[in-house]
């Protein structure tokens, strides 16, 4: 009986440590060589402090600043843990909301959102990715359209020139990957950080 076993047990203490150790860890000392700052998160700096990372999206509410596309993602309700609440951007426990079109809840929470952008910017359509969450709820990027749809309330609030904010947003848009995949896009992170750089707050 021995003899059957022992096969499989050096087969499966080779494979554990081929595939579990020596494989992860090859893989992961390549990706620090190749792309140091990927491997390490996509981390930005600012000042010397890590402000976020650019494949991770963040909360930003104030009027001077873009928004980026609502966040469906919920953390442990602090006051009874069988319960979750909202918490945007919570990369422990990224997720879609599961609401489907038939959801009470989510045709109230769309409307609501909405009407606000509608009231910010008076007369232009909303771009559906302000409205809509993605599937993981940490979509750090949005649509050179959503970023645009902002500019005037964040040149009111910063008492700037339109033409300036929408500048900066032109000079953030990230084509399609080479040139034919995905979608142009805007990060949020990126932009809003142009946005301090530019000397206004």
């Amino acid at each position: 009986m021995l003899n059957q076993l022992r096969p499989a047990l050096v087969l499966l203490i080779a494979l554990t440590a081929i595939t579990g150790l020596a494989y992860p860890l090859a893989m992961t000392g390549i990706a620090g060589a190749i792309f140091p700052a990927k491997a390490a998160g996509s981390l930005i700096e600012r000042d010397g402090k890590v402000v976020g990372s650019s494949l991770i999206g963040q909360s930003f509410t104030g009027a001077g600043y873009f928004h980026g596309r609502p966040s469906a993602t919920s953390a442990a309700d602090p006051a009874d843990a069988a319960k979750t609440v909202p918490s945007p951007y919570n990369a422990a426990n990224s997720s879609g909301s599961n609401l489907g079109p038939t959801s009470a809840a989510l045709a109230e929470r769309v409307k609501g959102d909405l009407d606000a952008l509608r009231t910010e910017n008076p007369g232009k359509p909303v771009p559906v990715d302000l409205v809509t969450t993605s599937g993981s709820g940490l979509d750090p990027d949005i649509s050179p359209d959503a970023a645009l749809f902002q500019v005037p309330r964040i040149a009111k609030a910063r008492s700037l020139p339109e033409d300036r904010v929408r500048s900066l947003v032109e000079l953030q848009v990230q084509g399609r990957l080479f040139g034919i995949l995905g979608e142009p896009r805007v990060n949020v992170l990126a932009l809003n950080l142009a946005l301090d750089g530019s000397g206004s707050k």
